[in-house]
């Protein structure tokens, strides 16, 4: 019996003590965690420290060392999103329809935990406690298996976060680290279903890949983000820059940020050379078509693979088109469904837009980087859905729930 059938069985055991356990108990539970993830923050910030100097000396990409890199404040923020959880209300039981049939039967339909969930996810140290306090709130038991190179960060985390659990009477198997950095466990955490009810790849397009081709639990899909901006004939063009500049340069390594912009022909000639000036300030490598390379003195010729590219890094490609019909096209064929923005004035522009774009998530006038879990006030996320079956967009709590119907006869017996 392996170490990972153990967790299986633990947190089996231990999803079924997290059902009977009230609000209160659970809300305390996460106050406490909150409070030992500030008070210990600088072993945290120690534990990160090792995982960024090996990062260092690996060469990791620039965009993976910012998504891997621990400060005060996001400190603070994991903690504030396990307090911000604690004042949300507890979903667990809510009664999402009642009716009676002609016979009598009284049916109620139930929200109830998922289970046991599993997650893998790579670099974000803060995806452990944001992952734990979802799950905690809405009472599944969850195993963690995060990438190798965040992983001295994710023991220290785990570490409080059990210690917590502990010290309020609640079962240490809420949350369970795999430590093993081989990633042949994961791929046997991957057909772990006797356990797991459900899996969530969070990483990268490989990682999310080889979930979803060789999981045998079912797997909700979060998406990596090729998002786009969208500046139509009719947008303010300072608007459309100071949104560019901030979906763009605001934080790298995220997976909301603008990856790739597209510019109606009629504003190309007055927009696309000022912000220009703006990108090559914050030293972004643009990479555009024929009209973009003709506008931008220091913009590189586009690849086909470019318009499809989440780059993690100051680069930008750039698509200029003929109409909102070529733009919406464009953004459907090479968008990852996940975050997409149109800068414009016209309203039935913008509708048209919202309509026909295919993502999780779309923008009128705003930066894709609200797409988050805490920024829609959801506390934290257990990542972006891109899929469209049960969840879609940021995952709060009610996303990591199923229901049941409850029937109440009074000796019913079928004719």
């Amino acid at each position: 019996m392996t170490d990972l059938i153990l967790m299986g069985q633990r947190a089996a055991e231990a999803k079924y003590q997290l059902q009977r356990a009230s609000a209160d108990e659970k809300n305390r539970a996460l106050r406490q965690a909150a409070k030992l993830l500030k008070e210990r923050r600088e072993d945290l910030l120690a534990a990160n420290a090792g995982d960024i100097a090996a990062g260092e000396a690996g060469g990791m990409h620039p965009g993976l060392l910012d998504r891997l890199r621990l400060t005060d404040a996001r400190i603070d923020a994991m903690a504030e999103g396990l307090l911000q959880i604690a004042e949300l209300p507890d979903c667990i039981g809510e009664i999402l329809e009642r009716f009676d049939r002609p016979n009598g039967l009284h049916i109620e339909k139930r929200r109830v935990p998922l289970g046991v969930i599993g997650i893998i996810y790579e670099s974000r140290p803060n995806v452990t406690a944001d992952a734990f306090g979802l799950c905690f709130k809405t009472g599944n038991a969850v195993i963690l298996k995060g990438g190798s190179d965040a992983i001295h960060s994710n023991m220290a985390i785990t570490g409080l976060l059990r210690e917590a659990l502990s010290q309020c009477g609640i079962t240490e198997n809420a949350v369970q680290l795999i430590e093993d950095t081989d990633r042949s466990v994961a791929a046997e955490l991957m057909k772990l279903n006797q356990y797991v009810d459900v899996l969530i790849p969070r990483g990268g397009a490989g990682l999310i890949r080889s979930v979803v081709e060789n999981s045998t639990i079912p797997v909700i899909e979060t998406g990596t983000g090729n998002c786009h901006v969208y500046v139509d004939k009719a947008a303010d063009l300072g608007m459309a820059a100071e949104i560019i500049i901030n979906a763009k340069t605001q934080r790298i390594g995220v997976c909301n940020s603008c990856e790739s912009l597209v510019v109606h022909r009629d504003v190309k000639d007055a927009f696309l050379p000022a912000l220009a000036q703006r990108l090559k300030e914050k030293n972004v490598e643009m990479r555009g078509d024929s009209e973009a390379c003709r506008l931008i003195p220091d913009c590189v010729p586009a690849a086909e693979e470019d318009y499809a590219k989440e780059y993690l890094d100051y680069i930008i490609s750039i698509r200029t088109v003929d109409s909102l019909e070529d733009a919406i096209a464009h953004i459907n064929k090479y968008g990852t469904k996940h975050s997409e923005c149109i800068v414009t004035a016209d309203a039935d522009t913008a509708a048209r837009f919202l309509n026909e774009i295919d993502a999780a998530c779309v923008y009128v006038n705003a930066s894709t980087r609200f797409t988050d879990g805490f920024e829609f006030g959801f506390g934290a996320e257990i990542g972006i859905s891109t899929q469209k079956l049960h969840a879609r967009g940021p995952m709060g709590l009610k996303e990591l729930t199923s229901y049941k119907y409850t029937v109440v006869g009074s000796g019913h017996i079928r004719d």
